[in-house]
């Protein structure tokens, strides 16, 4: 395919050459083709003049009509009036078809580059502002109410990052110059009607950290209760911040652990070197704890925030500033003085490029000492010199120390963004310090209960899989005495002969039969699913396609092991449904019948197949693996299964090799 770059010359004033140019574009431009699905992109938000929010978007899919109710990232809103614009005029429809421009009202939430229906949103932009103000507005407008106008502003150019310091109520602003300070006190002065000023400008920096961390926040004064511990690890540069939950729902509710991601979405966390915002983590949800009664959603806000920085406060953190890649040419003989320049500034420089009158020099160096530098540079080289920088990302910061003294944040008095928890004792509530929270919180530390095993392991790994298996077994036992009754025990039977345990036995017991025949393996489908990482992420999107990745693994592992293998699946909330057993190749799939749990088919088949045939069952029900036992069958458990899946793949791929 050839790509061609049109170069046209007219005047959109005087009308010339505007024929010719949309002749070009239509002979060398081509017609999207739009399916039927619903879609649109958002570019633009604005206003009318009676102040009514309106979303700009190209429909790329489908239709849109007027009252149709549109989802998107947990917002549900109704589309108002649909506008087709020509210049400051418009006309209302009832519908726009797919490769129309439009213009609606009624949705409050949208932003530029937000896709709607099939349609993902725009990645974000790879130039962030690096430089931050302080707006002054004119005395008599309320810094507080200058700040809620400021923001619709920030809707239609999402780059202005205006932030509200509730600390010193101040508003700051992040821009990439001054040139665009100029435009927006014009723009702040047409369209909300006042005069703002801008102090000096500073460096946007960030923070980051250097080691993997875990967070422990807690929320319970009277009546409230959460907790949440977090795992904070750093990433590549660049690549932001990444929210995850790796939380059993056994531990937490899907409800809770949802709310506390929102919650790490919906704040600009900070660092404690600074104060800047954080980037370059993931944040992962590792556990977790709420209380039946008491818990609110506000808690976990508390909790988690508090997390967070706990987090921080415990581990390393890096200061980063924006970098530039830069791109000098000077004549020869002021070569010398560039590259003392640059090792000033803390920059970095390869061997410059000579062709006999002027040198060229690449190089990274950063953004607050080489901003400036073209005024230098046209100084020195009598106007010969030229320089172009151009954005790089955030790195660590060449004078860190200096900056954090400068800046003198102090993270400990900071109350709007603490790292201490509370507690509650005998009905009052009390705060704990940040490096205190370990000795008061109510869950186990997950980093330092995995490092634990992994030293086990290391040490004994047959003797941890033992110690593992007896726990397991230990709690098995204790579920089926508080179901069943407590197990009476003869305290002097470890005394007895083996001739005297033969004599006690009842005349009629007989020896348990040798099962030689096919054994059977019955799978508890939605126990495994939920128990597999692998297979729980997928089911998070498309339940269906687990599923049939499951029933595909079991295939495999039967036509390796020759079992007779069932597969039960969860129906019984479907309304008067029956059940349904299908063959799927080698294996035999049940979807239960309205009313009964898999682990009811699971035990009621369990008690007829044991009386003839051995019978092991898969699954990761506690209580029914209890049942299980009581029915003489064998057990195994989720990630021993795993286990037993993979190491069959495994032979199967070297069978073929």
């Amino acid at each position: 395919m050839k790509k061609i770059y049109p170069c046209c010359f007219g005047s959109a004033l005087k009308n010339e050459g505007i024929s010719e140019f949309l002749e070009i574009i239509d002979e060398y431009s081509c017609q999207p083709v739009y399916g039927t699905e619903f879609g649109a992109k958002v570019f633009k938000i604005a206003e009318d003049e009676q102040k009514n929010r309106l979303t700009y978007m190209k429909i790329t899919g489908g239709s849109l009509k007027v009252r149709t109710m549109l989802e998107n990232n947990g917002w549900s809103e109704k589309v108002n009036q649909i506008r087709i614009y020509s210049g400051a005029k418009y006309q209302s429809a009832d519908i726009a078809e797919s490769g129309m421009i439009c213009a609606v009202t009624g949705l409050t939430r949208t932003f530029s580059g937000e896709g709607l229906g099939k349609e993902q949103n725009s990645a974000p932009p790879e130039l962030e502002p690096i430089l931050n103000y302080r707006v002054v507005p004119e005395k008599g407008v309320d810094v507080q109410g200058a700040y809620l106008k400021l923001k619709k502003l920030e809707e239609e150019d999402p780059q202005l990052n205006i932030i509200w310091n509730e600390r010193y109520k101040e508003i700051h602003i992040s821009v990439m110059g001054e040139i665009q300070l100029e435009i927006l006190k014009s723009v702040i002065k047409e369209r909300l009607g006042f005069v703002v000023e801008f102090d000096s400008g500073s460096i946007a920096y960030k923070e980051t950290i250097a080691a993997k961390v875990e967070g422990v926040g807690h929320y319970e004064p009277l009546k409230h209760y959460a907790e949440v511990h977090l795992i904070l690890e750093p990433t590549e540069r660049g690549s932001g911040l990444k929210f995850v939950s790796d939380c059993r729902e056994d531990v937490l509710d899907k409800n809770w652990q949802r709310l506390i991601l929102t919650h790490l979405q919906e704040k600009t966390h900070i660092g404690v070197l600074t104060g800047s915002p954080v980037t370059d983590m993931k944040i992962t949800l590792a556990t977790g704890k709420a209380h039946i009664k008491h818990t609110e959603g506000g808690d976990f806000r508390q909790a988690t925030y508090r997390a967070v920085r706990n987090a921080l406060m415990k581990t390393e953190s890096v200061l980063l500033e924006p970098w530039c890649d830069f791109h000098i040419e000077v004549p020869d003989d002021c070569v010398g003085r560039a590259m003392t320049d640059i090792q000033q500034m803390g920059g970095e420089f390869g061997s410059p490029m000579s062709d006999g009158k002027k040198s060229v020099i690449d190089g990274i160096a950063p953004i607050s000492k080489i901003g400036d530098y073209h005024n230098v540079l046209m100084g020195y080289s009598k106007g010969k010199g030229r320089i172009t920088c151009v954005q790089k990302g955030y790195f660590p910061c060449h004078n860190a120390e200096k900056v954090i003294a400068d800046i003198g944040y102090d993270p400990e008095s900071d109350i709007d963004n603490t790292a201490d928890s509370i507690f509650c004792t005998h009905g009052t509530g009390f705060a704990v310090k940040w490096n205190e929270v370990e000795s008061y919180m109510h869950l186990e530390s997950v980093l330092k209960k995995a490092k634990e095993i992994t030293v086990a392991v290391h040490n004994n790994p047959t003797a941890l899989k033992s110690r593992d298996i007896y726990a397991e077994d230990k709690e098995l036992m204790e579920i089926f005495e508080r179901t069943y009754g407590k197990i009476k025990r003869d305290e002097r039977s470890a005394l007895y002969t083996e001739k005297d345990v033969n004599n006690n036995k009842p005349k009629s017991s007989k020896a348990s039969p040798i099962h030689t025949g096919p054994e059977y393996l019955l799978v508890d489908g939605y126990n495994i699913i939920f128990s597999w990482d692998e297979l729980k992420e997928i089911s998070n999107e498309n339940l269906d396609l687990a599923r049939s990745m499951l029933i595909n693994a079991l295939c495999n592992y039967q036509g390796f092991k020759q079992c007779n293998l069932i597969l039960v699946f969860d129906a019984y909330k479907v309304k008067n449904g029956v059940e349904h057993i299908e063959k799927v190749n080698n294996i035999t799939v049940v979807y239960t019948k309205e009313a009964e749990t898999a682990d009811t088919y699971i035990e009621k088949a369990t008690h007829e197949i044991s009386k003839n045939h051995r019978v092991r069952v898969a699954t990761s029900d506690n209580l029914e693996q209890v049942i299980i036992l009581g029915n003489g069958a064998y057990r195994i458990s989720a990630s021993e299964f795993y286990n037993e899946i993979k190491a069959v793949e495994k032979e199967i791929r070297r069978y073929y090799e």
